[in-house]
């Protein structure tokens, strides 16, 4: 696959921003950015939305980082270091997701601005363990989606928001044009979930085409932080100038070879990892 430039010793490199929560076994949320951030040769910037305490079995809690230091967060970061592209993860309340989006719309980050915004509309842990109160699907479709220069939901997240249950590609195609209809200026529908195909299909809509990104599906239990790990190289991608469909192109072959070097991790299930780049 093509990578991202280096930046040579001593010079700046690029910037890019995670949003999200915390990761204490080190496999998704802002963990798993910064790794992925890190092997794309971008410099990670990041705003605490929330602590997990989680491992590899499953999420037993979290804390919600107050609203205003959120804020504070990206307005501190972006106002000194700046940024080129900025991505959401988990985000766990209405008033965070409130936050978010006014700070972003104030410095210049997400759809009708000049610095590309993916968000990755987190709900709940692979294990099913919920990372995001109830009460605040609403405010993800009407304040967090608008704003999004892209969407990234799974397909849980997909029939959480869209009420969409996706089966096939013409279930794919209808979720797309829902999470667009929502305001997002481009919908990936990912078909990592899909186990019942053989192949692993995105697809990615803008309003008017689709763009399908296949893959061949990687047999192994450890996906943790898949989605993280896609929403950050698409976001470094953007930072580096790509045009959408070729940002989401290169996610999709970047994720799939952090799936091919996954490993195990504990009692559950083991992260995807980048750290084939070292190699």
């Amino acid at each position: 696959m093509k990578l991202l430039p280096l930046t040579p010793d001593g010079q700046t490199p690029i910037r890019v921003l995670t949003i999200a929560g915390t990761d204490s076994g080190g496999g998704a949320g802002i963990q798993a950015d910064s790794r992925t951030m890190a092997m794309c040769g971008v410099h990670a910037c990041v705003a605490v939305a929330a602590v997990t305490v989680q491992n590899s079995v499953g999420v037993s809690g979290f804390h919600e980082i107050p609203p205003q230091i959120v804020a504070d967060q990206v307005r501190s970061v972006v106002g000194d270091i700046g940024v080129g592209a900025a991505k959401t993860g988990m985000l766990a309340s209405t008033a965070i997701i409130e936050a978010v989006a006014e700070v972003c719309g104030e410095v210049g980050i997400g759809r009708g601005h000049a610095v590309p915004l993916v968000v990755d509309p987190v709900c709940a842990s692979m294990h099913g363990d919920p990372l995001l109160h109830a009460e605040a699907l609403d405010a993800v479709r009407h304040t967090l989606i608008p704003i999004a220069s892209l969407v990234t939901p799974n397909l849980d997240e997909v029939r959480l928001i869209t009420g969409i249950d996706v089966v096939d590609d013409a279930s794919a195609r209808r979720a797309a044009e829902a999470l667009h209809g929502l305001g997002a200026q481009w919908s990936l529908v990912k078909g990592g979930h899909l186990r019942t195909s053989t192949a692993s299909t995105d697809l990615l809509f803008d309003g008017e085409d689709f763009h399908e990104f296949t893959s061949p599906r990687i047999d192994t239990g450890n996906d943790h932080g898949g989605g993280d790990t896609l929403a950050a190289a698409i976001a470094c991608a953007l930072a580096n100038g790509y045009p959408m469909p070729e940002a989401v192109a290169f996610g999709k072959d970047w994720v799939t070879r952090c799936l091919a070097a996954s490993y195990d991790l504990g009692a559950g299930h083991g992260p995807v990892s980048p750290l084939w780049r070292l190699h």
